[in-house]
């Protein structure tokens, strides 16, 4: 059965492997993924600190409703997950779309804007090392795994995890 999995990002600072290797594994299994992001136009991938290519916005946060997804992904980046983490409106739909029980899916960095929605109390929680003090300040379980399935929360820490993040991803969408 075709998921519609949204793909939550700033305007600049998305790790773009973090973006587009799960997004492609997703529309490879058949779901549909939609870029949502905090304005409209396009949103600067980064190869780490250096610019890279860009990507459409399908939709803008402010305009989409839990209702509309089966999934949210979260892609990493440092000043990604930053800037999300100041907007009180991906907060609300982060904090929303984990309280709905539908999967959350974040990798590296993005895992503070799990923090930020104080999402991750109680959660074993993966995710790039510095981060750790802000889980577990958070009241979160940091780990140091390849992946993390604690309820419909998956995190992963980094690019090399891709792969099993994913997986995690599409097992989950799967049932």
């Amino acid at each position: 059965m075709t998921k519609r999995i949204a793909f939550l990002t700033a305007s600049e600072g998305v790790e773009e492997v973090e973006l587009t290797q799960p997004w492609q594994a997703a529309v490879d299994a058949g779901h549909t993924a939609e870029l949502v992001s905090l304005d409209e136009g396009e949103v600067q991938l980064f190869n780490h600190l250096d610019k890279s290519s860009t990507q459409r916005v399908d939709r803008r946060v402010a305009d989409v409703a839990i209702a509309d997804y089966d999934a949210l992904v979260l892609p990493g980046g440092v000043a990604n997950p930053d800037a999300l983490r100041m907007d009180e409106e991906a907060v609300a739909f982060i904090r929303d779309f984990v309280d709905s029980g539908k999967p959350v899916a974040a990798i590296c960095h993005a895992a503070w804007t799990l923090v930020e929605a104080d999402r991750v109390r109680g959660k074993r929680v993966a995710s790039w090392p510095s981060l750790q003090t802000d889980i577990r300040n958070g009241g979160g379980d940091w780990v140091d795994e390849e992946v993390v399935v604690d309820g419909n929360l998956i995190t992963s820490r980094n690019p090399d995890d891709i792969p099993a993040f994913s997986k995690a991803l599409l097992g989950v969408l799967a049932g």
